[in-house]
């Protein structure tokens, strides 16, 4: 029993001052009307009280008092006015009185053991911190709490936010044990208490199995999870932290207009993986559809930091985006107008795009530095030029640089072995023609000069496609019945000569029976001939089109971004934040649920950049729906299983990484096995360190089984009934469903994004669209004549237009844009890591054959012998070199989707 001094004031008793210390159950707020422990004798006199009742100090006399020890307890925030719900005025100046009030944060220590008498939680030791210090980098609070030695291992911390405007807490330290200081790295925005009252919990950086779990703190994990689930009813507030699936019924606006209508992805006609439920009205005009807003709802914890905020964030696009595109659709009169020479090209990198008075020059020359020159009153917009532009200004022009870039340049991930000939489509030859391609054994033969046989080179592994043809031909009609673009159905073969170069050889363009006109198809190869040049040039146009837009929407759109939400979804959902695989995976995931509800507002939208932009328009989203039915595989995502899958590799025990590449010169698959087996191995160490026992081994854990069970059977739901998903039994199976989802989030979304400026920026290179069909289509007599008397033009007309190009380069920027607080793979230990020595030792590993990726990569460019990364003019392949500076770097392996 605990035994108290009284201290007598006149017209006053005060027992003890709480907000000093946190005296166990006994810290009470002495201006709360009620409380028993602190009575006002005289209201008239609260004011004195008030400023004698802080020169007094509690006490409490107990016999029990030599067994309790002192814990200081410091609390570290960033600087309120960061967040993007930050609130000013009236709410800040009450914030500033409740902290000279003593009400800032409120922290109540949780047990980890349960009351030996009562088999209950033991009562949790409450009270406040106190702001100490303040700076531009970090505000501490701080105060010190009476724990008793009874009272266990401290293992969850509970935090209210007595603000009206919410904090974002980076740690929580308690010092003052034998066994050192308890950490709990937070890393997380507090919500104020008057828009939830219900108290955050923070668990210490120790990690537990479910089965481990410390028995004081089950109730806490299991509820903590139950309430990040949500209920799945109504519309989500920007403060909340509820994770929950839903389908891509948000990408239209049938309510400003019939034709912004679009199809929801989502669901047996059009497959797709779920996004974060936002909960907003359905539409007025369309029960299925979600209406639009200006704020997507994500999980608070989600949300970009200050510093990424301000290189792309949602104020990003609507600040600079909308006036910026106003200004080129003010200064370009014709949409459709396209660049009458190719000098019009090039001065975009030297004298610039002229656009009328921006009223945001002060936020596009702090954002858009790179790009927006402000000169007087005139704002102009000029380009960086691009890598590969700098070191050769016709590289694109170069075939050999169309077949390099098949393997080493923004989209190497889906070339594939030719296994059989002649080539067909299994594709209805009654609804789009001939199965068999017009590429003949002939063609190829002449092309290739007699060097080898048809039969000899797809036996020695020479031949090589590049197959858009049965994914594109079925959507050639729709897509034409659109203004300013085109389709075709096509086939690029390429040969791999005795130097590891690769070398197209033949086109098959395309378009099936429709209109009541035949099918038409023809095939294009390179020559000495004007004519036969310039029509080579024009398809490969078409193929680089087609190219992008797979490119955008499937190997980086779908592939990273769509098909990662699920797995961040579940995670949160049913991994404990306490959960080792949980803390493994959380880098990984840090701010792709923006990115990609910001990707939903701007870019994949209606009328959105890839709409306006990217050949297949407004039916680009249902491309990536056909590509995810059709080619997605979870066990496919693994790198060494998908060059496997395109017979670029074979297993081979003898050879490095444990396989045979069929193209040995291959810089996307020979830098990213490096990175491949150091990702494999850092997990492999991890796994084995918490699941070492029979006790402790993957299949009993009831969390990871649900968070499995749930990606496959929701997240990814409309895929659940197909056999290649792996099982999740072993430490094995844990390891390479690990492994491939840090490679997609990592590796190989570092290969598909950052190098898109390097590619794109110049986009002759890779043209977004093409805008016309080929000349010996159908072709009047005016484009004929164009054609022979200046190809050039019927070039630069099938080309984007102004706004097209002048668009899609300024978002490119922006997308390959490393940020300051960039958080590249393995730079920083994560603080959980930290605590476990073996976890810790593993990291170290890791980040040391990081490192020595760096040197193989230089070392790799630096080999006059690899042809496919070394030569005159040739831009070295650096996209899987782990580290970068901030900026357009074309490198740099960050942790997560985050851009």
């Amino acid at each position: 029993m605990l035994m108290q001094q009284i201290y007598w004031r006149p017209n006053c008793v005060i027992v003890q001052k709480p907000s000093l210390r946190g005296i166990g159950s006994n810290n009470h707020r002495c201006f709360q009307v009620g409380l028993s422990r602190a009575l006002f004798v005289n209201q008239k006199k609260q004011k004195k009280f008030k400023n004698e009742y802080n020169k007094i100090k509690a006490m409490v006399v107990s016999e029990e008092s030599k067994e309790r020890k002192q814990v200081k307890a410091t609390v570290t925030v960033k600087p309120a006015g960061e967040g993007v719900l930050s609130k000013l005025g009236l709410q800040r100046g009450l914030d500033k009185i409740s902290e000279l009030m003593g009400k800032t944060i409120l922290l109540e220590l949780v047990s980890s053991e349960l009351d030996p008498k009562t088999k209950l939680e033991k009562k949790r030791i409450k009270g406040y911190v106190h702001l100490t210090n303040r700076s531009a980098e970090e505000v501490k609070y701080e105060s010190e709490f009476e724990v008793p030695a009874n009272f266990g291992e401290i293992g969850a911390v509970l935090v209210e936010n007595e603000h009206r405007t919410e904090m974002f807490m980076r740690e929580i330290v308690l010092d003052g044990f034998l066994t050192g200081p308890v950490k709990f790295s937070c890393e997380s925005w507090v919500h104020s208490k008057f828009d939830n009252p219900t108290k955050r919990v923070f668990f210490s950086n120790k990690s537990y199995l479910p089965c481990e779990t410390p028995e004081g703190l089950k109730l806490l994990r299991e509820g903590e999870l139950i309430s990040l689930r949500g209920n799945g009813q109504g519309e989500r507030q920007t403060f909340e932290r509820v994770y929950d699936y839903d389908v891509y019924n948000d990408l239209g606006d049938p309510d400003t207009d019939p034709k912004h209508k679009r199809p929801v992805l989502g669901g047996t006609e059009h497959p797709y993986p779920r996004r974060c439920r936002t909960g907003r009205p359905r539409c007025n005009t369309d029960p299925l559809s979600e209406k639009r807003s200006n704020n997507v709802y994500v999980p608070r914890d989600e949300c970009f930091s200050g510093v990424k905020q301000l290189v792309f964030s949602e104020n990003t696009l609507q600040s600079v985006f909308n006036p910026l595109l106003s200004g080129l659709r003010a200064s370009v009169i014709d949409k459709n107008i396209g660049f009458p020479l190719f000098s019009s090209i090039d001065e975009l990198f030297n004298e610039g795009f002229n656009l009328p008075p921006q009223k945001e020059k002060g936020f596009l020359r702090t954002v858009l530095l790179r790009l927006v020159r402000l000169v007087s009153d005139a704002t102009i917009l000029r380009f960086e030029t691009p890598a590969t532009v700098d070191k050769d200004r016709f590289f694109w022009f170069r075939d050999e640089e169309f077949g390099r870039q098949t393997i080493a340049g923004l989209n190497p991930c889906c070339i594939q072995l030719v296994t059989e000939w002649p080539l067909k489509s299994k594709l209805d030859p009654n609804i789009y023609g001939p199965a068999e391609s017009a590429i003949t054994t002939e063609i190829i033969e002449q092309q290739i000069g007699g060097f080898l046989t048809v039969e000899e080179a797809i036996k020695q592994k020479k031949l090589f496609i590049l197959d858009y043809y049965d994914f594109f031909l079925p959507l050639v009609e729709e897509v034409r019945k659109l203004e300013g673009t085109t389709l075709y159905g096509s086939r690029t073969l390429f040969f791999l000569t005795h130097d590891g170069a690769i070398r197209p050889l033949a086109i098959e363009l395309a378009r099936p029976p429709m209109n009541g006109k035949p099918q038409w198809r023809q095939v294009f190869t390179p020559s000495w001939h004007s004519t036969e040049v310039w029509l080579w040039r024009l398809a490969k146009t078409h193929v680089l089109a087609h190219d992008g837009g797979f490119h955008q929407l499937v190997s980086h759109w779908l592939r990273t971004h769509c098909s990662t939400e699920p797995y961040i979804i579940a995670t949160n959902r049913q991994l404990s934040a306490m959960h080792p695989i949980y803390r493994l995976l959380l880098p990984h995931f840090r701010y792709t649920l923006e990115i990609n509800a910001l990707a939903r507002e701007k870019l994949i939208n209606v009328d959105g950049i890839i709409e306006s932009s990217f050949t297949p328009k407004q039916h680009s989203l249902l491309v990536s729906s056909i590509a995810y039915d059709q080619h997605w595989q979870f066990d496919l995502q693994a790198l060494p299983n998908d060059l496997i899958h395109r017979g670029i590799a074979v297993k081979d025990p003898n050879a490095p990484h444990g396989l045979k590449l069929a193209i040995e010169d291959y810089p996307y698959a020979n830098d990213g096995l490096v990175l491949w087996d150091a990702i494999k191995s850092w997990v492999t160490d991890y796994v084995n360190h918490y699941y070492n026992t029979d006790s402790r081994n993957v299949e009993s854990d009831k969390e990871l089984q649900a968070w499995w069970e749930e990606i496959r059977n929701v997240g990814h739901g409309d895929k659940k009934d197909e056999p290649w998903w792996p099982n999740l039994k072993t430490n094995e199976d844990l390891i390479e469903i690990v492994t491939t989802i840090v490679w997609i989030t990592s590796g190989h979304h570092a290969a598909m994004n950052f190098g898109q400026y390097t590619y794109a920026g110049y986009f002759p290179n890779r043209p977004a669209i093409a805008r016309t069909s080929m000349p010996t289509e159908d072709p009047s007599d005016q484009e004929l004549e164009l054609f022979y008397n200046k190809p050039e033009v019927t070039l630069l007309k099938c080309f984007p237009s102004q706004i097209q190009a002048l668009t899609v380069m300024t978002v490119l920027d922006i997308l390959s844009t490393h940020s300051p607080d960039e958080e590249y793979l393995g730079q920083t230990i994560e603080p959980a890591w930290e605590e476990e020595p073996m976890v810790k030792a593993a990291f170290e590993k890791f980040k040391g054959k990081l490192t020595e990726l760096e040197g193989i990569v230089d070392q790799r460019n630096a080999d006059k012998n690899l042809r496919n990364r070394n030569g005159a003019g040739i831009l070295p392949y650096e996209l899987l070199k782990p580290t970068s500076e901030p900026g357009v770097t074309g490198k740099g392996v960050p942790y997560s989707i985050s851009i």
